[in-house]
């Protein structure tokens, strides 16, 4: 094919098209044009070329009370999966690549659970899900997997020893490609969460923006250039092991006074132990909304810490928008509005609008949607063929 010819020219735009499609699930033909810059004459005519070779489907819907033409792929080119490997819990989604959600499953895991048996469960659990739908292993394309640690995106590997422990130094990438025979990828779960959140939530047509993930843990995903940003080796958005205090707490990665270490689930509890007893942070979630005083003012203060760091994230980044997802953005304005008041307080303004800080659109699933949305961008289509490729 010669570069510049017409030839070349409809492959491309098919292919952005379908990369369009791909990423973002559906979307009508006006939309379409949108994205890919192309005309709608230009659209219309490779979406029949291409439903009529099976590679798109089309259906009737409307946007803004108009009839509109929603397209997809077509469902019949095969599954990807998604795991994402929280604290203690584990969950997984099989869809199709039109982005229709086949089956699932959440599951607990062990404090300090293994990167060998848990990736031999993924690996089980995959086969089981896409068997009890009545489809095989073959069609599986691609599989995305998130953990709560620095991924190396570049080799699939966990460069850092400490944060996740079980998991340093695993190929996780290689080690359950191995187990399921398709292309693995593997990411860090705050960046996770800021694809999906990129893709299909709060973060929506921003190019430069901050996932901020408050559970167990404290993590950011990066947005910048309108993707996610990793860094040299895959620690970019450690927001958890910023250092606040040389003098604080020792932190699960070795350094003193981490944001992790005020933050984090284990320290928000442990200031309740001698007064309340025994909770989890779903608890103190709860006993707050319901007005206990003690556990308002914990929450509170924790969203004034992140608040702190946030601050000093927004004066490097420049972020259009804050977005705080996990199990902690549950409180609500509990803990966003004392984070808000600080970026008020101490963002250096540029403008007569203040950075919004918004609470994550896709709720508990977010890190798995991510890692679905990481396997269906391993999904390569050959336009010309027709066929799907393993990326």
């Amino acid at each position: 094919m010669t570069p510049g010819s017409q030839t070349s020219l409809r492959e491309a735009n098919r292919a952005r098209i379908v990369s369009a499609v791909t990423q973002r699930g559906s979307l009508t033909q006006v939309e379409l044009a949108g994205v890919t810059g192309l005309s709608p004459a230009t659209v219309s005519n490779i979406v029949k070329e291409l439903s009529s070779a099976g590679l798109l489907h089309t259906s009737p819907t409307s946007r803004s009370g108009r009839r509109a033409q929603e397209v997809t792929l077509a469902r019949k080119l095969g599954l990807v999966a998604g795991a994402s490997f929280g604290v203690r819990n584990l969950r997984l989604q099989v869809v199709d690549v039109a982005h229709q959600l086949i089956a699932e499953r959440r599951l607990p895991l062990a404090p300090d659970h293994r990167a060998d048996s848990g990736l031999d469960r993924v690996a089980l659990l995959v086969t089981e899900l896409i068997e009890s739908v009545g489809s095989s292993l073959d069609e599986l394309l691609a599989v995305g997997i998130g953990v709560a640690a620095p991924v190396d995106a570049r080799t699939g590997r966990i460069p850092a020893l400490g944060v996740l422990r079980g998991w340093d130094g695993v190929d996780v990438a290689g080690s359950l490609g191995t187990r399921l025979g398709v292309p693995v990828r593997v990411d860090n779960s705050g960046n996770l969460s800021a694809l999906a959140e990129l893709r299909y939530g709060a973060i929506q047509g921003h190019q430069t923006a901050a996932y901020i993930h408050l559970s167990h843990g404290v993590g950011a995903g990066l947005v910048l250039g309108g993707s996610v940003f990793h860094g040299a080796f895959g620690t970019a958005g450690e927001l958890g092991h910023t250092i606040v205090d040389d003098s604080g707490p020792l932190c699960r990665c070795g350094n003193r006074g981490c944001l992790e270490s005020f933050v984090g689930a284990a320290a928000l509890v442990g200031q309740l132990q001698a007064s309340h007893g025994h909770l989890t942070l779903g608890d103190v979630i709860v006993d707050a909304t319901n007005g206990d005083v003690a556990c308002i003012r914990v929450i509170q203060e924790a969203g004034r810490r992140v608040g702190v760091a946030v601050t000093n994230l927004c004066h490097l980044l420049n972020p259009e928008v804050v977005v705080v997802g996990g199990e902690l953005a549950a409180a609500g304005d509990l803990v966003l509005d004392p984070l808000r008041e600080v970026l008020g307080r101490s963002v250096i303004p540029n403008s007569d609008q203040l950075i919004p800080v918004l609470p994550a659109a896709l709720g508990q699933d977010v890190e798995v949607r991510g890692a679905v949305a990481l396997a269906l961008d391993s999904v390569k289509i050959d336009t010309m063929s027709l066929a799907v490729l393993h990326g």
